[in-house]
């Protein structure tokens, strides 16, 4: 799955949740929200521009929920939330194949040397899933070419 959407749309917010939130207290943001905005729980004499505005709200709610509460697809998005926070807080200082890297045996990463003498780590599953890995001691990034 790919959120296109990702620079647009931070469903976190839309739930008024933060990415620490626990499964349970995601949840219980959803449930409070889409009882507010469900269209069955609407006063008739609401205005017509309002209906069509709690129902775009509805609708969000439902998409930010079904993003985050579900592990995997949560799992997805704040690993591209991550990529794309890097990238806009500092710029890629490499790009490295994974053929350059070091492969760990007995820890099953791949690693790198950093000029500053810090590690780039990165599992074989997250070298298939991401492609920005930041230094674990300075914070420079590379990009991790396949």
């Amino acid at each position: 799955m790919t959120f296109e959407e990702l620079p647009n749309k931070d469903w976190y917010s839309i739930l008024g949740a933060e990415p620490s939130d626990s499964l349970i207290e995601l949840k219980r943001k959803y449930q409070k929200l889409i009882l507010l905005y469900h269209p069955d729980k609407q006063s008739a004499d609401v205005p017509a521009g309002e209906v069509e505005a709690r129902m775009q709200r509805f609708i969000e709610i439902d998409r930010a929920w079904k993003i985050l509460g579900n592990e995997e697809t949560k799992k997805e998005y704040d690993l591209q939330r991550r990529e794309h926070e890097l990238t806009q807080g500092w710029p890629v200082d490499a790009q490295v194949s994974l053929e350059d890297m070091a492969w760990n045996l007995n820890d099953h990463c791949y690693s790198l040397i950093c000029r500053c003498g810090g590690k780039y780590i990165v599992s074989k599953k997250e070298a298939e899933e991401v492609s920005l890995v930041c230094c674990d001691t300075c914070s420079l990034l590379i990009e991790i070419l396949r």
